[in-house]
């Protein structure tokens, strides 16, 4: 896990010299408010809005190296830049504009995984929704997790107030009731 934490600490050091606004989500983020999983890679939301993804992109690409071929243009279609860290450890910057994620930004906050290691890493709420959002069977898992370790001190309402526009764009309302079921909402 050191080799994680180094990785995106190096990231976190960049991008606070950069004046960006970030936070560490994905299994890292799993780590500090869930059960403790295996994840080899970081992922980080940069916030980048829509239209200035460019000098985001460039200004990474420059220090980093990128896992695939035409990562700029990949990056632009997708929202999301697949980087190498410096020591080796994938890392997949997604490229935030959407006021959820300018919130959840804003809400994040410094956890220390080990002595000299803080890294920033959204609310257990934000990492809810972003798990839900995706729907993948290991979210599930990583939701189920974090409902059971953090359940007293969760904001439901926050988590339902954010992620249902999210679905009704996505047009998965299953989300919501999948959710509802972890929580024991009827």
């Amino acid at each position: 896990m050191s080799l994680l934490l180094e990785a995106a600490l190096d990231f976190q050091e960049f991008f606070k010299s950069q004046k960006w606004s970030f936070c560490i989500i994905g299994g890292l983020a799993v780590i500090r408010w869930g059960e403790v999983r295996m994840t080899q890679d970081i992922d980080i939301s940069l916030l980048t809005g829509f239209g200035s993804e460019h000098k985001y992109i460039d200004a990474l690409l420059k220090r980093y190296k990128s896992r695939i071929a035409n990562p700029k243009e990949f990056a632009l279609k997708n929202r999301v830049l697949l980087l190498k860290a410096k020591n080796g450890i994938s890392a997949d910057i997604a490229l935030a504009a959407l006021p959820f994620e300018k919130k959840m930004i804003k809400r994040a906050s410094t956890f220390e995984y080990i002595k000299d290691f803080s890294i920033i890493t959204c609310s257990a709420e934000d990492l809810i929704i972003l798990k839900a959002f995706a729907e993948r069977p290991q979210d599930w898992v990583d939701i189920e997790g974090i409902i059971k370790r953090q359940k007293k001190g969760l904001d439901v309402s926050y988590i339902f107030r954010q992620l249902k526009p999210l679905c009704e764009v996505k047009g998965s309302p299953e989300i919501l009731k999948k959710l509802s079921r972890l929580f024991k909402i009827s």
